[in-house]
């Protein structure tokens, strides 16, 4: 339904332009580094008007405009200082970013952009500089009331209820849904990239009609594949797919991998008093039984790391540190170490504290449950009570962003890159730093990595920045996850990629026409 300027090519996974014409230049001014953009001539919105460089400046408005829920847009985009637009090329815009990573280059291109005229159709929000929304979100309120205003007309439609609203400038539009249940999008019959001569893969779309079911039970999710009522499954359990793959279904089926960026984690609340000191997490850290719970849970599907940095990226990846070992033995002395002391009883006690721990996951996650219940038996049997507490998705995430959790078990979706500051950064606790991980040290480590372009030191920079996270210790990562999906014969194009979600969307089609 919607563009980016940039995409990532499902074939080289390297960055492509997609509404942008081309990559953008890059250059300096001072401390900051200038991303120049110019926009495809042909790309237009549902009403044949054109895609501006003033829709791109209103889409960075609105992501961080004061009274909507942006705070982690805020975080995610926070390097970009300034838009500048070319009064001579209405296609042609600048963003002034506060950094030269090349991780950033893609983060400068990634959001989906908006289109004006639905949302803003008087520009009221032009006149509001962008700097300003970016450094003092109250002078700019006081001195545009438009904002304001602007703000409650945005939650007033309620877009995330009727999407259908919101018209994009992407390949489909979206003819039907039902919240929850499912959504149908219909290729366009006039798309702008349609009318190019030569498009690149990444501006075709094959499919007639896409439809995404929501199928909240793995069993009925493969009748339907089996019954061809689903054309593609992606990531069912480990141990479906394994028996998927050697039963017969082969001969109407087939079955795709590949390596990701998700990673299977647990997390500490590294403010919560009994986990605020990095000696009680390395100790508590140990107590997963990593391979036993590969093998339970994603058997040949996962692998592990040493942290948040894929094996895969060998530049980069620290293989000095070594993998968590399970060891109760390094547990207990790590936890007297960090002035714990086992009583007659068996608890483990500290001045006024008793170490006695609580573990939230997402009820129905089966996988994320075996981890809590194999970490609250390997904690019991050394006198260590644990809590398992299953929560509902939407409070789950409240319990998070707030830090009601003491630890967590959830799967993070990555991507290619080294920016880790929306995560663990300081600045983004409460919003998605979801640790609430605090170190000064591994700040600066984040900021200088995004800060340094390639070469040696930012290479060092971030194996530096891999073994202060292990010193740290504010989060344990168990795996990451193979991608996985299945998908019938009567599909061409199908390819698994590492990035979400998993297969290139665009170059999927019927064998056969189907409407």
């Amino acid at each position: 339904m919607h563009c980016s300027l940039l995409i990532s090519d499902a074939t080289t996974l390297k960055f492509a332009p997609w509404l942008a014409k081309q990559m953008p230049t890059i250059s300096r001014r001072g401390t900051s580094t200038l991303f120049s953009y110019q926009l495809r001539p042909e790309a237009t919105w549902d009403n044949g008007q054109p895609v501006l460089a003033r829709d791109v400046a209103f889409t960075l408005k609105v992501l961080n405009c004061p009274g909507l829920p942006t705070e982690y847009a805020r975080t995610q985009y926070g390097f970009v200082t300034d838009v500048e637009l070319d009064d001579r090329d209405p296609r042609h815009f600048t963003l002034v970013c506060e950094t030269s990573s090349p991780d950033i280059l893609f983060s400068t291109g990634d959001y989906a952009i908006l289109p004006e005229y639905v949302l803003d159709p008087k520009g009221e929000l032009r006149a509001v500089p962008y700097s300003l929304l970016r450094t003092d979100t109250v002078a700019a309120v006081r001195r545009y009331p438009a904002i304001r205003e602007f703000a409650r007309r945005y939650k007033q439609a309620r877009l995330d209820k009727h999407p259908e609203h919101l018209p994009g400038c992407g390949p489909y539009t979206l003819t039907k849904w039902a919240d929850k249940r499912y959504l149908r999008l219909q290729r366009k019959e006039k798309w702008w990239a349609s009318a190019l001569p030569t498009p690149p893969t990444w501006l075709q779309a094959h499919a007639r009609r896409l439809e995404y079911q929501i199928i909240p039970d793995n069993t009925t999710a493969q009748l339907a594949l089996r019954r061809g009522d689903l054309d593609l499954y992606p990531m069912p359990p480990a141990r479906d797919f394994d028996r998927l793959r050697k039963s017969a279904d082969t001969a109407q089926l087939t079955f795709h991998t590949s390596g990701s960026y998700e990673i299977t984690m647990v997390g500490f609340n590294n403010q919560h008093p009994l986990l605020q000191d990095a000696l009680t997490r390395q100790a508590l850290s140990l107590l997963f039984n990593v391979p036993g719970l590969m093998q339970a849970t994603q058997p040949g599907l996962a692998y592990r790391s040493v942290g948040l940095i894929n094996p895969s990226d060998k530049e980069v990846y620290n293989d000095s540190i070594p993998l968590l070992p399970f060891s109760t033995s390094k547990a207990v002395d790590l936890l007297r170490q960090a002035g714990w002391q086992r009583q007659a009883g068996g608890k483990w006690t500290r001045k006024s504290e008793t170490l006695s721990l609580r573990i939230s996951y997402r009820a129905g996650e089966s996988a994320h449950e075996t981890i809590a219940l194999q970490f609250q038996g390997t904690a019991s049997s050394l006198g260590i009570p644990v809590l398992l507490r299953p929560t509902e998705v939407g409070l789950f995430k409240q319990q998070l962003v707030s830090g009601e959790t003491e630890l967590h078990v959830s799967t993070i979706h990555g991507s290619p890159g080294y920016n880790f500051i929306p995560y663990l950064h300081s600045r983004s606790i409460g919003i998605s730093n979801l640790t609430r991980y605090n170190s000064s040290v591994a700040d600066q480590l984040m900021e200088a990595i995004v800060n340094e372009p390639t070469g040696p030191l930012r290479t060092k920079l971030i194996r530096k920045f891999q073994q202060q996270f292990r010193t740290d210790s504010p989060l344990v990562v168990l795996f990451f996850l193979r991608n996985r999906f299945i998908a019938s014969k009567q599909l061409q194009g199908v390819r698994a990629i590492p990035i979400k979600p998993g297969y290139d969307v665009l170059s999927i089609a019927p064998v056969f026409s189907r409407q």
